[in-house]
């Protein structure tokens, strides 16, 4: 039996962080003990924190990797193996990989698929041993696009697909509701000239309108198709949120207001908003702020979105926020555990998955110093 003790450590458990010991063996948590001995052969974390593997729901970072440079296109493995390393040091243990489904083949601002042969290439790699981390699939479903339903049908169940996204891109709703703001994002990220733009805009909007309906009803039926949780993005009013809860949606991302935050809760759909925005004290595209929301108690996930270790940044943040570091820590545990039925991790328990990282403080700023996945040390 392989077996790792951790003493003198601030175990960060679902309610409440006590000083104790937690014992791992064959990938399980099976001890935790309270108190300040530290037994012979044990691994004296000097008041550290041990807390459980984050939980990743939303993560554009594999795509980073992919296309480190705009119109650089680097090797796919490589581009994985450095993803997985990055999230494994930042104490990531799970993560659902975003992956873009819906493509628009013609016209100049095309985009071409590439979701079903990365995530071929990924699993390849697990097969082959060679991830740190635990990998599900992040479909993120483009309502705005050609392709979209012949491309989730190349997907299965066997694919690990355990969300799936609504991504409704139409011009001057959702995210981008200030038409300024889009033309400045999208005009520096793909070098278009203001009358590019306006061709962009009207196609996205004419996609909407021909293709729109039918592309949101095949991505619910795939979602159940998958077996996967359905989630909304850039919810904004009540009446977003009204047709989300028909759908079936449980999570809901980074909605854009308060009042699609506080119409969410009433239908039982939990709030997740980007760690980027919490860090930065506001959203980049003008929407509400997360701080805003944790304020309010209408907060419920944290995810990393664009940068891998502003994830636990930002559980920490909130954790001293709310002066309540176990709540924080939450929000990227047990709490995204949850909203992907993932029932054998999240939580420092008794018969869970030996998912933990250990974390220090410097200056407030916590760092991870050790990351273990089923028993084993990846970073």
């Amino acid at each position: 039996m392989s077996e790792t003790v951790f003493s003198n450590a601030r175990l960060v458990l679902p309610d409440e962080v006590i000083t104790g010991s937690l014992r791992i063996a064959d990938g399980i948590i099976t001890d935790i003990d309270a108190g300040t001995d530290v037994a012979a052969g044990a691994v004296d974390c000097g008041g550290d924190m041990i807390l459980p593997g984050l939980i990743e729901l939303h993560t554009d970072n594999l795509e980073r990797h992919m296309q480190p440079r705009p119109k650089v296109d680097w090797p796919h493995a490589s581009a994985i193996l450095a993803h997985d390393a990055e999230l494994a040091g930042t104490g990531i243990t799970t993560v659902f990989d975003a992956m873009r489904v819906g493509s628009i083949p013609t016209g100049k601002s095309n985009y071409g698929a590439y979701a079903r042969q990365l995530a071929s290439e990924l699993w390849a790699l697990r097969d082959k041993g060679a991830l740190r981390i635990s990998h599900y699939l992040h479909l993120r479903a483009e309502v705005c696009s050609e392709t979209l339903i012949a491309e989730l049908e190349q997907f299965g169940p066997e694919d690990r697909v355990g969300i799936v996204s609504l991504m409704d891109h139409t011009p001057g709703q959702r995210q981008f509701r200030d038409l300024d703001k889009l033309a400045q994002y999208v005009m520096g990220k793909q070098n278009m000239t203001p009358a590019d733009f306006e061709v962009h805009v009207a196609n996205l909007m004419d996609l909407r309108a021909r293709f729109g309906d039918d592309h949101e009803a095949a991505a619910v039926a795939e979602a159940r198709r998958f077996g996967a949780v359905l989630a909304s993005h850039d919810d904004t009013t009540v009446e977003h949120v009204t047709t989300s809860a028909s759908y079936g949606i449980q999570l809901a991302e980074f909605p854009t207001t308060v009042e699609a935050a506080e119409a969410c809760h009433l239908n039982g759909i939990k709030v997740m908003m980007g760690a980027p925005n919490l860090i930065r004290g506001g959203s980049h595209s003008g929407n509400v702020a997360a701080s805003t929301l944790a304020e309010m108690d209408l907060l419920d996930i944290m995810s990393s979105d664009y940068v891998p270790a502003a994830l636990m940044m930002a559980a920490v943040m909130l954790g001293d926020l709310w002066d309540d570091m176990a709540r924080g820590i939450a929000t990227v545990t047990a709490a995204p555990a949850d909203a992907a039925g993932l029932s054998d991790r999240g939580r420092l328990q008794i018969g869970k998955r030996a998912d933990l990282c250990r974390v220090m403080r410097v200056d407030g700023a916590p760092l991870v110093r050790e990351t273990w996945s089923q028993g084993r040390r990846v970073a």
